[in-house]
């Protein structure tokens, strides 16, 4: 390959990646919503949306190691932290529900921000690797889990407490409702 090319490849990658991670926000703000939020939230024809990251931090696992943030590489162990608490709080979902609204939603971006939709406009923008707002969270943290919505165990965990109780399970959230 030549040069030119490889560098064609790469920008197409990264495009696609923004738009994957964009696209995901937008689902994952009526996903992860309550229903009277859902309901205020009308189509935005051409807006620009995005998805923003807060600044890299290190966050506190539930075992009490440190992961960086910011990175898609630690996603599994997230998955696996959170899967092992579920498990112990009788929370359903599976790690391919938990990888597939992760992916869709943040890139694996535990930083990951809306800053466009309804709620971002009234001050409650969608944060993490599965985009939860504050309330949303609050209501919904899981005991033994950091009380921050972007530290990634806490985000999986509280948003898989939330659609269990909306729609069964983690596994039941396949695009906006």
């Amino acid at each position: 390959m030549t040069a030119i090319t490889t560098r064609r490849l790469a920008r197409l990658r990264t495009l696609a990646l923004t738009g994957i991670a964009t696209t995901g926000a937008a689902t994952v703000a009526l996903t992860l919503m309550p229903a009277s939020a859902q309901a205020a939230e009308a189509p935005q024809a051409n807006a620009a949306h995005k998805v923003a990251a807060l600044p890299s931090a290190s966050h506190t696992d539930s075992k009490g190691t440190h992961g960086t943030t910011g990175t898609a590489g630690n996603v599994d162990g997230w998955i696996k932290q959170s899967l092992a608490i579920m498990k112990a709080k009788g929370i359903p979902g599976s790690y391919e529900g938990l990888k597939r609204n992760i992916m869709r939603e943040s890139g694996g971006n535990p930083n990951a921000q809306n800053n466009w939709d309804v709620n971002a406009k009234q001050g409650t923008p969608s944060k993490g690797l599965l985009q939860v707002i504050d309330p949303t969270f609050n209501a919904y943290h899981v005991a033994g889990t950091a009380h921050s919505v972007t530290d990634p165990v806490a985000n999986i965990t509280a948003a898989a407490n939330y659609a269990a109780h909306r729609y069964g399970s983690i596994d039941n959230v396949n695009s906006a409702y």
